[in-house]
Parts: structure tokens; C-alpha cells; sequence
């Protein structure tokens, strides 16, 4: 089924979109300042709903709650919005998802106060925030115009592995990366796993946006996030670098984060953020774009042999 294109719609998904992103980055600096127990109780702070007075930790910790309460507003906004103007059964479905997802989060970001910032369940709380951040990126691609009202080119990929394969293997090394920084930040582990898998996210994730470059470049929706994926790969390496010299190398024996300790850390977990968020967008425009015959012999369908470019 398909919808009409409806620019409100699509603009406040962009805005919440923009509001999860400064989300994650208001959730970094809580962690990065040592401040997550800043306001010891939740969902109350200090035992009331009253503002409290915002200096030290407190700034960061409340100022966290209170993005993110906005955030569950504007999600549930989404929703609503979603469920009244779009007609795709699939889209009201990912609206309700998105919402259950940043209820899930912030259960999560209450739990992880009352039990003292177990790591498991901190970097289960980052993990869930960047995926819905990818779940707001995607309700925002999909609203838009060129999703809407364009009919997609496809072009076939006779390539092994395919192209799917290789922006689905990008996702999953990338979320095994941000669970690996997540146990690290949290202290729930050490830096090394960190970064040896790091090499493996550079080699898998170069080696989609070069196949994508090399083969499909005259697709503007995936030529696009191929080459920010790579901008993007390329800035997290020297954040990533940067961040283990202030942290490891520099500050292991500080008894406070240093300013270059909480900067280097907040761009780097903002940065990976849309890292991961700008690879699922290059998996969706590849499941959209590029058919996967099953078979040398198989047949086209005939959507396909129609508008097959490559």
C-alpha cells in the first residue's frame, strides 16, 4: 500500500530524528562526567518531580531525563501522527515499535540508577538508545519524498557475498563494537576487545562503501551514505585514537575526567552513533535498490528487467 507524501509529517520526523541525537550526546556526557548517580532515584529526582537546583552532575544526569522525557513526547507525537496520516500498515507498526523502544530505553536508564550502574545493564541502555535513534532515522527516510513518490532503480548484484550481506555484516559488527565500547566506558571490561574489533568493523565496513562505490555509484540513494559511512569511519578512527590517549594513555591515573577525556569520549560515541545509523540507511537503500537473483539462471522478475541499471 502506498501513501501520500505529507511534509509535516515527515519534518517532525526529522526533528525527533535531530532531538534523539542530542539524546545520545546528552547521555554521553552523563557517563563521561562520572555522573550517573549524580540524582541517586528514579524516576523522581531527590524524591520529587520538582525541578532541582542544576549544578555539578546534577546538570548533566537531570538534563538527560529531561531530553529524554522530551524525546518520549515527541516519539509518541510520531505515533500518533503515523497512525492518522500514513496508510502503510508496515509504518504504523515501526511508529509503535519506535515508541515501545524509548519506553524500553528508559526503563532501562531507571534501573541502571537503582542498581548502582551495573555495566550490563548501562551499555544494555546505550545499545537500546542508539537503536532507536536508527529506528527514528528510518521513520524519517521513509516519510520523506524520494521514498514516497519515487519509483526506485534497481540494479542487480551478482556478487558474492551480496551487497545485503555486506551492509547486514556492517550492522552487526557495529553493534558488537558499541557493545564492546559500552562494557569499556562502563567498566565492565578493558579497552583491548575494543579495539581489535575495531580492525574488523574498518575492513567490513570499508569494504561495503568501496563495493558500493565501485559498482553502484550512479545510485544518488546509495552513493550518498556509501560516502558519509567512509567520512564517518574515517573521523570515529582518529575520535577513537584521540579518546584512548586521553583516557587510557593520559588520564589512567586522574581521579576526574579531564575536559579532554569528556570531549574526546562524547564524539566519539556521537560520531559512532551516526555511524551506525548511516549504514542501516545504506542497508535499507541497498534492500530497495539492488536485486540478489538467487541463481545464475534464475529470471528476473519483470519489475526488475524493466529497471535494471547495472
Amino acid at each position: 500500500m502506498t501513501t501520500p507524501y505529507n511534509r509535516a509529517h515527515h519534518g517532525f520526523a526529522v526533528f525527533t530524528a535531530f532531538a534523539t541525537f542530542f539524546l545520545i550526546i546528552a547521555g554521553a556526557l552523563v557517563t563521561s562526567n562520572d555522573a550517573g548517580l549524580a540524582v541517586p532515584d528514579w524516576p523522581t529526582t531527590f524524591h520529587s518531580f520538582r525541578m532541582p537546583s542544576m549544578v555539578g552532575g546534577v546538570l548533566y544526569e537531570h538534563g538527560h531525563r529531561m531530553i529524554a522525557g522530551f524525546t518520549i513526547l515527541l516519539t509518541l507525537g510520531i505515533a500518533i501522527s503515523t497512525w492518522l496520516v500514513d496508510r502503510r500498515r508496515w509504518m504504523k507498526n515501526l511508529a509503535l515499535a519506535a515508541f515501545s523502544t524509548i519506553i524500553v530505553q528508559a526503563i532501562l536508564g531507571g534501573i541502571t540508577v537503582l542498581h548502582f550502574l551495573p555495566p550490563a545493564v548501562s551499555t544494555a541502555h546505550a545499545v537500546v538508545g542508539q537503536t532507536f535513534f536508527c529506528l527514528a532515522v528510518a521513520i524519517a527516510l521513509f516519510t520523506g519524498r524520494h521514498w514516497v513518490q519515487e519509483q526506485p532503480r534497481i540494479a542487480v548484484d551478482r556478487r558474492r557475498p551480496s551487497l545485503v550481506t555486506l551492509t547486514l555484516l556492517s550492522i552487526a559488527l557495529l553493534y558488537v563494537q558499541l557493545i564492546l565500547g559500552g562494557m569499556f566506558r562502563h567498566k565492565g571490561m578493558g579497552w583491548q576487545p575494543h579495539v581489535i574489533h575495531s580492525l574488523l568493523v574498518v575492513i567490513v565496513v570499508t569494504w561495503t562503501a568501496i563495493r558500493v562505490l565501485s559498482y553502484y555509484s550512479q545510485l544518488e540513494a546509495l552513493r550518498r551514505p556509501a560516502i558519509i559511512v567512509l567520512g564517518l569511519l574515517i573521523a570515529q578512527l582518529c575520535l577513537g585514537f584521540l579518546s584512548f590517549l586521553a583516557r587510557v594513555v593520559w588520564g589512567g591515573e586522574v581521579a576526574q575526567p579531564t575536559p579532554m577525556m569528556i570531549w574526546s569520549t562524547v564524539a566519539h560515541v556521537s560520531v559512532g552513533a551516526l555511524l551506525l545509523a548511516t549504514t542501516v540507511v545504506l542497508a535499507i537503500q541497498t534492500w530497495r535498490h539492488v536485486a540478489v537473483p538467487q541463481t545464475e539462471a534464475e529470471p528476473l522478475s519483470s519489475r526488475t528487467q524493466k529497471a535494471v541499471i547495472a
